[in-house]
């Protein structure tokens, strides 16, 4: 059973105190915080699974890991986060500085399973903030790109304001990543792409036989984003989709994270499509 579909949850039900390292303004509305740990050291968080941030005093929220953790001072590894401000605890959390201490519970989910793409072609398809979960995919394969066939990076967002990390896609694009980018409304100025990302599938350089594909964004993205790596041939065992839906323990114990037989923050958030499109489907999930 691939880390993608294996149950994982192995972090605490407490939060520990974790320090703000850095912060950094990707968008308006978005940050991208490094934490590290006041006391114990950071246990081991892979691609694709997510933390428990605690704002003290407001709530905590589930937020996936966006980079490959760091090594910091001493044997510290640091966590790198990123997370839109759109409710409460966001919005407490998208305002702390270098210095703030905040909670985090963690890891939770199952992971990307990166290691299953070696030898394989990789296409990662993210919309809006899901380039945040896959970007520790596009990391790691870069970092160890003789080991992958074709690279292929495909963004979406709804305006040119709202693309993240948009210094890295020209040194991943020179990194050897195919990078496609479209946004759903150009400012002026901007002489890319227009339209929704799945339009970008069809021209993208990738063998689909020997493909494994990472997909993050909107659900209505995902369903046409999976529809159009289908239609080119790509197994639906070899697609992944990240999942997130209302998940508040981290445990699978309260149950407001339910997809039919799945609770997501136990059974995803990354789940094979072959698992998730007939739950995916239905309207009342």
């Amino acid at each position: 059973m691939s880390a993608a579909t294996a149950t994982a949850v192995t972090g605490s039900a407490l939060p520990h105190p974790y320090r703000v390292v850095s912060r950094h303004a990707d968008t308006a509305d978005t940050v991208t915080v490094e934490l590290a740990p006041d006391a114990a050291p950071v246990p081991a968080f892979a691609p694709g699974q997510f933390a428990m941030l605690t704002a003290f005093g407001i709530g905590e929220v589930p937020i996936s890991l966006s980079g490959l953790p760091a090594a910091g001072d001493g044997s510290a590894r640091r966590l790198t986060h990123t997370l839109r401000a759109v409710g409460a605890v966001t919005r407490a959390l998208h305002a702390t500085a270098p210095g703030a201490v905040i909670g985090v519970r963690g890891p939770f989910g199952t992971s990307w399973d990166v290691g299953s793409a070696v030898g394989h072609d990789v296409v990662i398809v993210a919309g809006g903030i899901g380039l945040a979960p896959v970007r520790p995919v596009l990391q790691a394969v870069l970092a160890d790109r003789s080991r992958y066939g074709e690279v292929v990076l495909l963004v979406g967002a709804r305006t040119p304001a709202d693309l993240l990390y948009r210094d890295e896609l020209t040194r991943w694009a020179a990194a050897g990543a195919q990078v496609g980018v479209t946004v759903d409304r150009p400012s002026e100025g901007w002489i890319g792409q227009v339209g929704v990302v799945p339009a970008l599938i069809p021209t993208a350089r990738f063998d689909p036989g020997r493909t494994v594909a990472f997909v993050c964004g909107p659900e209505v993205m995902m369903r046409f984003t999976a529809r159009a790596l289908l239609d080119r041939g790509l197994p639906a065992a070899r697609l992944r989709v990240s999942l997130e839906r209302n998940m508040r323990c981290g445990m699978g114990w309260c149950g407001h994270c339910q997809l039919g037989p799945l609770l997501l923050c136990r059974d995803g958030p990354v789940v094979d499509y072959a698992r998730a499109e007939p739950l995916m489907t239905v309207r009342e999930l």
